[in-house]
């Protein structure tokens, strides 16, 4: 080997080490690779506004794109003729919509290799109807409600019952993820259950250490087959296999509301809560790395001005379609937002 060749070596891995070494500090400036598109994206039926929405997926094509939309509020709430789930177009004109009086407050989206829609119902704000709510619908991309998990309206933390459940994942082999609850005081639990719903097992508790929770708020998972944890009040991603084992913990891609990974093992982390106060240093925005190691390499910052000392704004879910460009679900603005890469 030539020491021109060693010397480029010696670079190259003085330079990883360096990355390595810095992975705890705010990733804030990553370049922007994308346009924002102008205002709303997606259009709603006559007479109604979007309000708050968290939830959004790419339905199985990779074109048409789903959300929970909280009907016109942030809550769904004596509401009961309004659909809450909503399918668009690439031209962002509605296809489908269902859903009426079934969801209180849609938060968490998942799509399985079906095409089935799952939502979770978080309850997190307004009144609690009895019979609604704390719960996990399937439906089928049509709208029939499939299956539901945990006990409507009724909350706990047993194998059949949920507190404010934030999000929910189906893995390839059929097994179902439901990170538990909404609240940093709450459940903190990771609750796994079988293709038909019956329950196999559940992790996590109160806390900051490894396999702890304060909120874990979002799922994804990588093509190895491991889960990944927005554990939000705790500004950090954990990583476990499916039986709960803890295998890394990231804390680069911020403050994660919403978690994203698709067909390349890309990482998509919408930071939507970070400010002086709840994780000093760090500015709202997507990141976006790899699931693989780890590294950020774009950031969409906010576009609110004002990220020292306003509370949620910018995408609190995240979601890719096959073209690339990126959803984000908003809940302070009461929106959804559409990015395209440049080319």
């Amino acid at each position: 080997m030539s020491h021109a060749s060693i010397l480029r070596m010696t670079i190259a891995v003085a330079l990883v080490a360096v990355v390595v070494a810095d992975v705890a500090h705010a990733q804030n400036h990553a370049p922007n690779p994308y346009t924002t598109v102008p205002g709303v994206w997606g259009r709603l039926s006559a007479g109604r506004t979007w309000g708050a929405t968290s939830a959004v997926y790419p339905a199985l094509d990779g074109r048409h794109i789903w959300v929970g939309e909280r009907c016109g509020e942030n809550t769904c709430n004596a509401k009961d003729d309004v659909d809450p789930i909503l399918l668009f177009d690439q031209d962002g004109n509605l296809v489908r919509s269902f859903g009426a009086g079934m969801i209180l407050w849609p938060h968490g989206m998942y799509v399985d290799a079906d095409g089935n829609v799952w939502v979770t119902d978080a309850l997190g704000f307004g009144q609690q109807p009895e019979g609604r709510g704390h719960e996990i619908l399937k439906f089928s991309p049509e709208g029939e409600l499939l299956m539901t998990l945990g006990k409507r309206g009724l909350p706990g933390d047993g194998p059949d019952t949920f507190r404010k459940p934030s999000d929910v994942l189906v893995a390839p082999n059929g097994a179902i993820f439901v990170a538990d609850g909404h609240d940093a005081g709450g459940n903190n639990r990771i609750v796994k259950f079988s293709s038909d719903g019956t329950y196999l097992t559940e992790w996590g508790e109160t806390g900051g250490e490894n396999g702890q929770f304060r909120d874990p708020h979002a799922l994804a998972m990588d093509s190895q087959g491991r889960l990944f944890v927005g554990d939000r009040a705790n500004s950090r991603i954990q990583i476990f296999d499916q039986e709960g084992n803890h295998l890394a913990t990231w804390t680069q891609f911020g403050r994660p509301s919403g978690l994203f990974i698709d067909a390349n093992d890309i990482l998509y982390s919408a930071d939507s809560e970070s400010n002086t106060r709840r994780n000093p240093g760090w500015k709202r925005g997507i990141r976006i790395g790899s699931a693989r190691d780890g590294f950020v390499t774009a950031f969409i910052p906010d576009p609110e001005p004002d990220q020292d000392n306003s509370g949620t704004s910018a995408a609190e879910g995240v979601a890719v379609d096959a073209m690339g460009n990126i959803y984000g679900a908003e809940v302070g603005p009461r929106m959804l937002r559409r990015y395209v890469r440049q080319r």
